[in-house]
């Protein structure tokens, strides 16, 4: 009996170590990923040669704040990705866990908003548990220095889901205009709101 408390101790630290380990934070050199967009075609960091950086967003369908964040996250990636920042959506859950958030309804939501951005899906839910996303919405805004994608701003977009008229904190704007004027992110972490990541059980 002691010795498997022990082994279950032992366990519980080290998969506490790795979790602590896979997730970001600010100032880590975020790695690059190949996801599948909903055009079919794979999706990787390196592909934008151009950008200075990334609004990357694990999203979903089915979760309310998501949608009630679609119309914003369109927004910024209209506005900052002529300035170097586009917005790359990640679908996280999985999708057996909650059917609206397939592949298939990826497609078919997509193309109901409209949306400007890759929308990937991330099959086997391999890449937030790296990011440490926890919330669909959870922006992390990625900055490129040299050949690195340095982790900047980790949290919410803004501070009201319900309604955008209301929003008197735009974490997300503000953080990408620090950036582009060469400026210190006066907020660089806040806390993200949204549904759990559907995990695969």
């Amino acid at each position: 009996m002691k010795n498997a408390r022990k082994l279950l101790l032992t366990l519980t630290l080290l998969l506490i170590s790795f979790m602590g380990y896979a997730q970001y934070k600010i100032g880590d050199n975020a790695m690059d990923f190949q996801l599948k967009n909903i055009d079919g075609r794979e999706v990787s960091l390196s592909q934008f040669q151009q950008a200075k950086g990334f609004i990357v967003i694990f999203t979903c369908n089915h979760c309310p704040y998501a949608k009630a964040y679609e119309d914003r996250i369109i927004a910024l990636d209209q506005k900052y990705k002529p300035l170097g920042y586009p917005v790359i959506a990640i679908n996280p859950n999985d999708p057996e866990v909650q059917p609206q958030d397939s592949f298939k309804e990826m497609q078919i939501r997509a193309k109901e908003k409209g949306f400007t951005f890759p929308y990937l899906l991330d099959e086997g839910q391999k890449i937030y548990p790296v990011y440490g996303a926890t919330k669909t919405p959870h922006v992390f805004i990625l900055n490129k220095e040299k050949d690195k994608n340095v982790v900047s701003y980790i949290g919410a977009i803004d501070n009201n889901y319900e309604d955008e008229n209301d929003v008197s904190e735009f974490y997300v704007q503000d953080a990408l205009n620090s950036l582009l004027n060469g400026q210190k992110i006066a907020v660089p972490t806040t806390v993200a709101i949204g549904c759990t990541i559907k995990v695969k059980k």
